[in-house]
């Protein structure tokens, strides 16, 4: 069986399922070696028989890479993948059988099934924005930091997809905070920086502190729930269930009910606050006056009714980002640009 040269072949050969050397010939066998030439990495394209004769039991090893991106092949069960993206989108969420992270392997449920360490550092983000917009630090002074910051881990990631010993010698370090999608492919911390920086950037204090933290804590919520019950519920998009959707929409209305509700008015007026920051007045409506001059307070709404339906509409824009495919990029992207236009388009029209 010849293996395509495609790099992503590697990622659905499996360490263990060639039998020892000693024990069964390989006269007949083409090897294929996974990380430049490790001997324990060798594959047989078919399994061999002993020196006499008798066909050896199949190894509990050597069992079906389930992976739609790939073709069955009948002698070994392998999956050898058609589509290079295909393939690493379907293993970046299944079980660690590979070895492309040697951590995943050795602590499967903590790290690679519910991802705690990845997720606490998610989680912990929202933690430190909300710090950062409670002692008066403004977003002018925080992109120069971010920018910094991206520009070694940026580096980091370009070096290790195109140097394999950097690469094997990063995942031995980070292996934990990463996805086996991520071996080959750009580490989501790189997303993450440049999604807080485009809503810094871009939009007021407040919508931009929000959508932080719509994206730490909205999509923390709707991985973990949807990977234990999304099987439960139907799929609303390739990765995606109806399940993690419900879970983004609850914890973004409750984001959003803590933020505007209690962070927001708590918070003092900095002296070097920009003069658009807070777009936040806490009513929603439509003043008839608009355009007079005249401020008739007709068809405003304030206090808890107008939180409560601000707080239920940010659910709704936190979920669908987190729900949508943009054009392929990346859920760190799409997730607080999305959001942080769709709380800013709420509020510019009935805010």
């Amino acid at each position: 069986m010849a293996f395509s040269q495609d790099p992503s072949s590697d990622l659905l050969l499996q360490r263990d399922c060639a039998a020892p050397p000693e024990e069964y010939s390989s006269s007949s066998s083409t090897s294929v070696s996974i990380d430049g030439g490790d001997d324990r990495s060798n594959l047989s394209s078919g399994v061999s028989t002993p020196t006499g004769g008798t066909p050896p039991p199949p190894s509990p090893t050597l069992r079906l890479l389930k992976n739609r991106g790939g073709q069955r092949e009948p002698s070994g069960g392998l999956m050898v993948p058609t589509d290079q993206r295909t393939a690493a989108g379907e293993i970046s969420r299944t079980p660690s059988p590979m070895g492309l992270i040697p951590i995943h392997k050795s602590w499967g449920k903590l790290i690679h099934k519910h991802e705690v360490p990845r997720k606490l550092l998610h989680v912990s983000m929202g933690g430190l924005a909300t710090y950062l917009y409670t002692h008066g630090y403004q977003p002018r002074n925080l992109t120069p930091w971010l920018s910094l910051a991206l520009v070694p881990i940026a580096t980091a990631d370009y070096l290790r997809l195109n140097h394999p010993s950097f690469n094997r010698f990063y995942i031995r370090v980070l292996g934990a905070l990463m996805r086996e999608s991520e071996v080959r492919g750009t580490n989501g911390v790189v997303w993450y920086l440049v999604g807080s920086l485009t809503v810094l950037l871009v939009f007021p204090k407040d919508i931009a502190t929000l959508s932080v933290l719509l994206l730490s804590w909205c999509d923390t919520a709707a991985s973990t729930v949807g990977r234990a019950w999304g099987r439960y519920t139907p799929r609303v998009r390739k990765g995606k269930s109806l399940a993690g959707c419900v879970a983004g929409f609850v914890v973004g209305a409750v984001t959003a009910a803590w933020f505007l509700g209690w962070i927001v008015p708590s918070t003092p007026r900095f002296q070097d606050d920009p003069v658009e920051g807070l777009m936040w007045k806490g009513r929603l409506g439509f003043d008839s006056g608009r355009g007079s001059g005249e401020d008739t307070g007709w068809g405003w709404i304030e206090g808890g009714w107008a939180l409560g339906l601000m707080s239920l509409c940010t659910g709704l824009v936190a979920s669908a980002s987190e729900a949508m495919d943009l054009w392929g990029f990346d859920d760190n992207v799409v997730i607080p640009v999305v959001s942080a236009v769709g709380v800013w388009g709420i509020l510019k029209i009935f805010g």
